[in-house]
């Protein structure tokens, strides 16, 4: 009965990251900066045009870093502005103190579990480095500011131009944080 249960909620987990796929319209008017795709949690492939429209808060996240809890205010940041065109992207990431050792399904766990994450979480990669993703390469190249540290915050706007970026040691629901997503949620 418990492995019964125990894989039950794993799978009701990993359901939570699984994403549908994108239109073609969303692929035809892609901004070069989403236009990528990467497994999520389930491993299976996600598109970002698919965000194309939304303003999206991209983070590099880990789950044993002194800034995990930020998944907290991640998560009602999105419930927050989510009905209004507002995303959160996670991209767990090894990069800084080795604090995502976990597997894809582990992360999943670890994130449902823990903080109720209803985000889309992608599957654990490089955000700096030689072998960064190239998302993170161009949020890195065309803002100046690679991270550096796990939950660097990217907010890009509707077109999907990086507007600002967050240090890790900045809150999500800080009014910094806040009044950028307003400010962008009210400009259509």
């Amino acid at each position: 009965m418990f492995a019964q249960t125990t894989c039950a909620f794993l799978v009701a987990a990993l359901a939570i990251f699984a994403t549908p796929a994108p239109s073609i319209a969303a692929e035809s008017s892609c901004p070069t900066v989403l236009n990528h795709k990467f497994a999520n949690l389930m491993d299976e492939p996600v598109s970002l045009c698919q965000f194309s429209g939304k303003v999206l808060l991209i983070v590099n996240t880990a789950s044993e870093c002194g800034y995990t809890p930020q998944y907290d205010g991640l998560e009602k940041l999105y419930r927050r502005y989510r009905d209004r065109g507002f995303m959160v992207l996670g991209f767990p990431a090894n990069d800084f103190g080795a604090q995502e050792p976990g597997s894809n399904k582990e992360i999943a766990q670890f994130c449902r579990m823990n903080y109720g994450i209803t985000f889309p979480v992608f599957a654990k990669t490089a955000v700096v480095g030689a072998n960064a993703n190239p998302l993170f390469r161009d949020l890195a190249a065309k803002t100046g500011k690679p991270p550096r540290w796990n939950f660097h915050k990217y907010l890009l706007d509707r077109t999907g131009q990086p507007v600002a970026v967050f240090e890790s040691a900045i809150e999500p629901e800080d009014r910094q944080v806040t009044s950028q997503i307003d400010k962008l949620l009210g400009a259509r």
